[in-house]
C-alpha cells in the first residue's frame, strides 16, 4: 500500500482538507509544511478575533492584535468566501484598508463587529462584484449610511444589524435593493423610527429587538412566516398574515392581546411565544380558535411580583382555543408571591365545561407557587389532557448547576426561597394524587448546593 507524504498529494486535495479544519487548527497546520502554508494563504474562510488570535493573552496590546490581522489579510491570496472580523476594542484606522483587501467579488458572508470603536462603514465596500456574490451580511456597533445609489444586492438573503446607526430611510434603500432577502434582524438600532419593508417576496423571517425609538412597522412582504418583536410599538401593519407560522411578542398585556386578536389575524400560527411583565386584565374566553397551534410559551415575569389580581386559571382560554396544542411552557417567576394561596381557601376548585385535549403531551411550569389559581390550572390540565406524557413543576427558575456548561444555579431571591416549600406542599396536597400512572411528574426545587449562597455558585468543576 503506497503512503503519500504531504508534497505528493495534489494541491487541490490539500486545499480541500485544509479548508475543513477549524481556523485555529488550520493556522497551526500551516506551520508544518510549505504545501499547507500555501493552502493557509488561500484559506476561503477567515474568523479573526482577539480570542482566536491571541487566546488568553489579555495583556496583548491592540497594536500587536492589529498587526497580526494586517499580516494575515495582506498575505492572503485567492478569494475569501467567509470573513468574520470581531474587533473588540482595537483601533479602526486599519479597517478601510482591510475591507479593500478582503472584501472582493466572490465573498459570500461578511460579519463585521468593530466593538467599542466609532467606525463608519463606507458604502464603497459594496462594489458591483461584491453585491453580486454576498449572501449574508452582519454588521455591529458601527455607522452605516447607504444611499439610493447603492445598487442591487442580488444574492443577499440575510441581513443582521446590531447596534448600528442607520435611519429608517437608509435601511429602506438597502431593502429595496435586496429582492432575494429571506431574513432581516434588527437589534438595538436606535435611529430607526419608522421601518418600511417593501414587497420582498422571499422575506420569511423578521426580528426586531430593542429598537427603542421605533414607532411604526409597515411591511408589504407577503410571505412573512416568522416574526419576533419586543416593545409596545404603536403601529404594526404586516399586511397579509395568513402565512405567519411562528410569532414571538414581548410587551405588556400581550397575553390578553394575543388571545383577543391573533386567532383572527394569524389563524395559521403553529408556534407562539408571549412574554409580559404586566397583565391588567385576565385572559378572556372567546369562541375563536388557534386550530394549528402546536407550541405555546407564556412568560408572565416581573422584577418583583406579578399582579395578585391576575387569574392564572384564565389561561385555560388558550388551551380551549388550541385543539392541536402539543407543548405548553409557562413561566410565572416572581420574587414575591402575592396571589391568594391555595392554603388560604381550598374549599372550592373551579371547573370548566369538560374539554378533552387529545394532543397535549408536555407541560412545563417554572416559578410554580402555592397560588390557588395556578394550582387550579394545573389540576385542569391533569383532568383534561388525556394524552399528557410529562408534567414538570419547578418551584424556582433559570439555569441549574446540572445543566451543561453551568458552574452554578441561577440566583434566586429570598422570597422565592421562602415560597418554594409552600409550593412543594401544594404539589403534594393537591396535584400528586391526580397524576395518572402514564404521566411522568418532575418536581424541581431549590438546589441544596447553590441556593444557600447569594451568588448561586458552588465549586462545580
Amino acid at each position: 500500500m503506497m503512503r503519500c507524504s504531504i508534497p505528493d498529494l495534489p494541491e487541490d486535495i490539500w486545499r480541500h482538507i485544509h479548508s475543513l479544519l477549524p481556523l485555529r487548527d488550520a493556522a497551526r497546520a500551516a506551520c508544518l509544511s510549505r504545501a499547507l502554508l500555501h493552502s493557509w494563504r488561500c484559506h476561503p474562510n477567515l474568523t479573526l478575533s482577539r480570542d482566536m488570535l491571541i487566546g488568553s493573552k489579555a495583556h496583548a496590546c491592540d497594536g500587536n492584535f492589529s498587526d497580526i490581522i494586517d499580516r494575515i489579510l495582506r498575505n492572503h491570496s485567492g478569494c475569501l468566501k467567509v470573513l468574520k472580523l470581531d474587533l473588540d476594542g482595537i483601533s479602526c484606522r486599519y479597517l478601510d484598508s482591510w475591507l479593500a483587501i478582503a472584501v472582493t467579488p466572490g465573498i459570500e458572508e461578511l460579519i463585521l463587529i468593530p466593538f467599542r470603536c466609532k467606525y463608519s462603514l463606507p458604502c464603497s465596500f459594496l462594489s458591483d462584484g461584491v453585491r453580486n456574490s454576498i449572501r449574508y451580511l452582519e454588521l455591529g456597533f458601527c455607522t452605516f449610511r447607504p444611499t439610493a445609489e447603492l445598487g442591487h444586492l442580488r444574492s443577499l438573503t440575510s441581513l443582521h444589524l446590531r447596534t448600528v446607526r442607520i435611519r429608517g430611510d437608509e435601511l429602506e434603500c438597502v431593502l429595496s435593493n435586496s429582492l432575494a432577502l429571506e431574513q432581516l434582524v434588527l437589534i438595538d438600532c436606535k435611529e430607526i423610527v419608522c421601518l418600511n419593508i417593501p414587497e420582498l417576496q422571499q422575506l420569511s423571517y423578521l426580528k426586531v429587538f430593542g429598537c427603542r425609538r421605533l414607532r411604526v412597522i409597515e411591511s408589504k412582504a407577503p410571505n412573512l412566516s416568522s416574526f419576533f418583536l419586543t416593545g409596545n410599538i404603536p403601529k404594526v401593519s404586516l399586511g397579509e398574515t395568513l402565512q405567519m407560522k411562528n410569532l414571538t411578542l414581548y410587551r405588556s398585556n400581550v397575553v390578553c392581546y394575543a388571545r383577543a386578536e391573533l386567532s383572527c389575524t394569524m389563524p395559521n400560527l403553529e408556534t407562539l411565544v408571549l412574554r409580559s411583565g404586566e397583565e391588567v386584565v385576565n385572559t378572556p374566553m372567546l369562541p375563536s380558535k388557534f386550530l394549528y397551534l402546536k407550541h405555546l410559551s407564556i412568560h408572565l415575569t416581573s422584577g418583583l411580583s406579578f399582579s395578585p389580581s391576575y387569574d392564572y386559571f384564565s389561561l385555560v382560554s388558550f388551551l380551549d382555543a388550541s385543539p392541536s396544542l402539543e407543548t405548553l411552557i409557562l413561566d410565572v417567576s416572581q420574587d414575591r408571591m402575592e396571589h391568594e394561596s391555595v392554603f388560604g381557601d381550598s374549599s372550592h376548585f373551579r371547573q370548566m365545561t369538560e374539554h378533552r385535549h387529545r394532543c397535549l403531551k408536555s407541560v412545563k411550569i417554572s416559578g410554580f407557587s402555592s397560588a390557588k389559581s395556578l394550582v387550579e390550572l394545573t389540576c385542569y390540565i391533569l383532568n383534561n389532557a388525556v394524552s399528557l406524557e410529562c408534567l414538570s413543576l419547578n418551584t424556582v427558575y433559570g439555569f441549574r448547576c446540572s445543566d451543561k456548561g453551568c458552574k452554578g444555579c441561577h440566583p434566586i431571591s429570598q422570597g422565592i426561597l421562602e415560597e418554594a416549600p409552600r409550593a412543594a406542599m401544594a404539589i403534594r396536597a393537591y396535584i400528586e394524587d391526580k397524576v395518572p400512572s402514564t404521566v411522568k411528574l418532575t418536581v424541581l426545587g431549590p438546589c441544596s448546593e447553590c441556593h444557600g449562597r447569594p451568588d448561586g455558585l458552588h465549586n462545580k468543576v
